[in-house]
């Protein structure tokens, strides 16, 4: 369904009118000089190759809103053709190729729950919860007396990312990772 780009909102994803490819809206600004058009000035990212351009358009124009379908998914395993994915409800499995997902697979161990956002039946995209628990595989001994407030050591964790932890964090014990800025947020109790 068209819309005057007058009506595009910050974070809609459009069908780029050129090339037929989405582009999500990250800033507008609406320029009306005196008497003279009135001009909007877009930054728009293309969600296949992430690159990010400005675009100035009039107002009055139209554009194809891209309506996208968001659909919580559980990570079952890894194959020869990337991730394999099931969807919760229906149980319809999808996969996506390495590629897509690339380092977001290191937050995320077989029975993870994450969305999955389809464009006309086709995967576009992969997004994570906004926290993920994982166990420590690899890490120096703790050090008696040590405190939260100490240096932090390297730990790397049974998806194989790598993050800094306390320094009274052992081996087998569980962890709470931000998924957006891949830091330690908590020791957890199982």
């Amino acid at each position: 369904m068209p819309i005057e780009f007058g009506d595009v909102k910050k974070g809609m994803v459009i069908v780029g009118p050129d090339d037929g490819q989405l582009y999500q809206v990250l800033d507008r600004d609406l320029n009306t000089p005196g008497n003279w058009r009135a001009i909007l000035q877009l930054k728009l990212k293309n969600l296949k190759t992430g690159t990010i351009t400005n675009n100035r358009v009039r107002p009055q124009d139209k554009v194809e809103l891209a309506f996208l379908d968001k659909r919580e998914m559980e990570y079952i395993y890894q194959d020869a053709g990337g991730y394999v994915f099931m969807d919760t409800e229906t149980f319809d499995q999808v996969t996506l190729p390495a590629d897509m997902v690339g380092e977001l697979m290191l937050y995320m161990k077989p029975n993870t729950r994450a969305h999955v956002v389809f464009y006309e039946g086709k995967a576009l995209s992969l997004e994570l919860p906004a926290s993920v628990v994982l166990q420590v595989t690899e890490t120096e001994p703790s050090i008696k007396g040590a405190t939260a407030a100490a240096q932090y050591k390297s730990a790397t964790l049974e998806t194989g990312l790598k993050i800094q932890v306390p320094p009274f964090i052992n081996v087998g014990e569980l962890v709470k990772v931000d998924t957006r800025t891949g830091e330690y947020l908590e020791r957890v109790k199982e």
